[in-house]
């Protein structure tokens, strides 16, 4: 199993470890709820350096990125960033990724920590470009400090203005005497920075430890915790985002999955760009959709949907929310099922009534980056 750079620091706080995507992860450190809770009343701080980076740079670099990503990776200024998907020929989704124009032609692809060999090897296949690719997923250690008091936190350590930093931008910042690339970027729904540090030595990760224990000491007074990949995931599915394996797969198209915006048709051609165009003439056959519970149970992935007696579909990701203390899922059925229509989700043997309803499953005024 690969581990974390600070493994040992994990340890020491108590974490219940867990193996993810072939790494040695903190599942918790007290309680999912409250490590949940504290990212939506003030802020958590994740290490999610399994997550996989590639630097792909040359004079070609930007050519092959737009071949092998769906978004348009020509409207990037530097150190801007945006949400992509990488399609097959088919449409259906290899990975959902970020995209970070670092220079005028280098560039940062991050990827799932599942798919890093077959994003590295499906790279490797489509660059018949002048363009260079590397993995430094195993030199580079990723924190994010996710939450309403995450900005304030890390103010204390630098005398950067973090507020500069608009989303899906981000800046080079000496944060606690680190240099790290800060990203106005997260899986949370939440405001907060995700700092990544480059060429860090697994053997001395003197920096990431420094800076993960400069962040919490900074957060005491707000409540700042450490946070698991439990509540990365109920938080995520509170929000409406996809996780790969569930909500995207090689089976299900962007489109399907209602996450259009990181599909640009007209941007030129791009490896699934007929397939696309295909689906969006003749019309889709599925769609994913948010649905919260009216009676008691929590939805799973897998579990059958229902229209009166007629199984409609199956449910792509399921919990119970911390915040709204009742399930929530996402799942996929077909597309004339509306928001506000009412569906059953097969629980345990027996048929459990679910509304149709709009992500996030939370009142975004109230929580969530957009909140007042």
């Amino acid at each position: 199993m690969k581990q974390l750079h600070i493994a040992d620091i994990h340890r020491s706080l108590g974490a219940q470890l867990i193996e993810f995507a072939g790494w040695e992860m903190p599942l918790s450190y007290t309680s999912l709820a409250e490590e949940h809770m504290a990212v939506r009343e003030a802020a958590g701080l994740f290490d999610v350096s399994h997550m996989g980076e590639f630097k792909v740079s040359g004079q070609e670099a930007l050519k092959f990125l737009q071949t092998v990503t769906t978004n348009d990776v020509s409207k990037l200024e530097i150190l801007g960033s945006q949400y992509s998907t990488v399609t097959n020929e088919q449409g259906g989704t290899r990975d959902d990724i970020l995209v970070y124009r670092l220079a005028e032609n280098d560039y940062l692809v991050v990827c799932n920590a599942a798919n890093v060999e077959k994003i590295g090897n499906w790279f490797a296949q489509k660059n018949n470009f002048d363009a260079k690719i590397e993995d430094i997923t195993m030199t580079t250690t990723l924190f994010a400090l996710q939450g309403p008091k995450a900005i304030s936190t890390l103010q204390k350590l630098t005398d950067f203005d973090l507020t500069k930093i608009k989303r899906f931008r981000a800046s080079w910042v000496n944060i606690a005497g680190t240099e790290s690339l800060a990203s106005r970027t997260g899986y949370t729904g939440e405001d907060g920075l995700e700092m990544f540090l480059l060429d860090e030595p697994q053997a001395n990760p003197k920096r990431a430890a420094g800076l993960w224990k400069a962040i919490l000491e900074a957060g005491k007074e707000y409540g700042v915790k450490p946070c698991g990949l439990g509540a990365r995931d109920t938080l995520r599915l509170e929000a409406g985002l996809c996780l790969y394996g569930n909500d995207l797969t090689e089976e299900i198209s962007p489109l399907e999955a209602r996450i259009e915006f990181a599909v640009k048709l007209d941007k030129g051609d791009f490896i699934g760009r007929e397939a696309l165009l295909e689906q969006k003439k003749s019309g889709l056959k599925k769609v994913r959709i948010g649905l919260r519970m009216l009676e008691p149970g929590i939805p799973r992935q897998g579990y059958s949907i229902f229209r009166e007696d007629e199984k409609i579909g199956w449910v792509s990701s399921g919990t119970f929310s911390p915040l709204l203390k009742k399930g929530i899922a996402m799942g996929y059925v077909p597309p004339d099922v509306k928001v506000g229509d009412t569906l059953s989700i097969e629980i345990h043997n027996r048929k459990r009534k679910a509304e149709v309803v709009e992500w996030p499953f939370y009142n975004p005024e109230k929580y969530g980056f957009k909140r007042k």
